[in-house]
C-alpha cells in the first residue's frame, strides 16, 4: 500500500480529481488523504464515495497555531502554510510509516512506485524532487531549489524532524513573495541536504516534469505509454493552467511543442472535463474554477501573442 495526501479547495476540484483518477489508474494498491479546503469540496467529495480516498474537512488540521495565523495570509498562502501540518496530521491520525505528498495538479502517467523504490533503495526518510529549470526560466534564486509538488516523508526520526521544522518556519512566515531568502513555504527546503541527515533528492528524470523544464526532454508516446528521454514520464506537473468560462485554456508562459501539447494538455483538458461531469452527478450546478480574464484580446496583433504566449482553445487552436 502506498499513500499519498493532499489538499485542494472547490477551485482545484476538479484538478484534484483529474490526479486522483490518474493515481487509479496507474497503481494497484493506494490510498489517498485528501484535505478539502472548503466545504463545497468536502461535501462534494464525501457524496462521490471515491474508492482508496479519505476526505479530510480542514477543521480537522486547523490547530489554534494555525487559527492564529490564517488571517493574515491569503488563501493560496494559507495552503502552503498548511501543508506540512496536513502531511504531519495524516502520519498521526492514520498511523502511517510513511506519506507522499501530492500537488492537486499533478497527473500520473506511470506508477509512482518507480520513484518510491528509488527513495527506498537510497534509505532515505526524506524525498525532495528538484525544479530542474530550463535556463532560460531559471527562478532557482526567488522559488527555490526544489518543488513542494512529490514529497516524501517517513514517520522515523529523521523525518519527523524535517517535518516538524518545516512546519514551525511556515508558520512563522509563508508569503507569496521573495523576502530575506525566502519565498513561500518552498524556499525553506533549499539547504535540507545539508540541515537534516536522510534526505534523498530524486534522480528519475520522469518524475517533476513540469513546464518550466519539459524543453529539457523528448516526449514521445509509444506502446500506449508516454516517455520522457526514454524513460517512462510517471507525473507532469500542470503548472499555471488555466481555463475559462468561454472555452479556451492558458497554457502558461513557457514554450511548449505541439507535441507536447498534444500527448499532455489536451487529454488533461478532457479528463478535467471528465472530472466536471463526475462532480455533477452529485452536485448539478457545479461550475467552480474557470478564471477570469484579465483583458479581452480581439485584434489579429493580440490574438497572435496570445497564441504566443500559450493561450489556445482545446477545440480549435490547440
Amino acid at each position: 500500500m502506498t499513500d499519498f495526501c493532499t489538499l485542494f479547495d472547490s477551485n482545484y476540484l476538479t484538478r484534484g480529481l483529474a490526479m486522483y483518477e490518474s493515481l487509479k489508474a496507474q497503481c494497484t494498491e493506494f490510498h489517498l488523504y485528501v484535505c478539502a479546503f472548503d466545504d463545497t469540496s468536502y461535501e462534494i467529495l464525501t457524496r462521490l464515495r471515491l474508492p482508496h480516498v479519505t476526505v479530510i474537512p480542514l477543521q480537522e488540521i486547523e490547530h489554534a497555531r494555525l487559527l492564529a495565523v490564517k488571517p493574515t495570509r491569503t488563501r493560496g498562502e494559507y495552503c502552503w502554510t498548511c501543508t506540512s501540518h496536513v502531511i504531519q496530521h495524516v502520519i498521526d491520525t492514520f498511523g502511517l510509516p510513511e506519506v507522499t505528498y501530492v500537488d492537486a495538479d499533478l497527473c500520473f502517467y506511470a506508477n509512482p512506485a518507480l520513484l518510491l523504490e528509488e527513495f527506498k533503495l537510497a534509505g532515505a526518510s526524506v524525498l525532495l524532487t528538484e525544479h530542474r529549470y530550463t535556463p532560460a526560466y531559471d527562478m532557482s534564486r526567488q522559488s527555490g531549489l526544489y518543488c513542494v509538488q512529490f514529497m516524501t516523508f517517513k514517520a522515523d526520526e529523521r523525518g519527523l524532524a524535517a517535518l516538524a521544522w518545516w512546519q514551525e518556519r511556515c508558520l512563522e512566515w509563508c508569503y507569496n513573495r521573495v523576502e530575506d531568502g525566502k519565498f513561500g513555504d518552498q524556499k525553506y527546503l533549499d539547504d535540507w541536504t545539508s540541515r537534516f541527515d536522510g534526505v534523498h533528492v530524486l534522480r528519475h528524470p520522469g518524475g517533476g516534469v513540469a513546464p518550466w523544464n519539459v524543453q529539457q526532454y523528448r516526449i514521445e508516446l509509444g506502446d500506449g505509454r508516454v516517455a520522457a528521454n526514454g524513460v517512462p514520464l510517471v507525473f507532469y506537473h500542470f503548472h499555471d493552467y488555466k481555463f475559462y468560462e468561454d472555452g479556451s485554456h492558458y497554457l502558461g508562459k513557457y514554450l511548449l511543442e505541439k507535441k507536447i501539447i498534444e500527448l499532455l494538455y489536451r487529454p488533461y483538458v478532457l479528463a478535467l472535463q471528465r472530472a466536471k461531469d463526475a462532480v455533477r452527478t452529485v452536485c448539478p450546478d457545479f461550475n467552480a474554477g474557470a478564471s477570469q480574464k484579465v483583458r479581452k484580446l480581439t485584434t489579429p496583433f493580440w490574438n497572435l501573442m496570445n497564441r504566443l504566449k500559450g493561450t489556445y482553445n482545446v477545440y480549435s487552436s490547440l
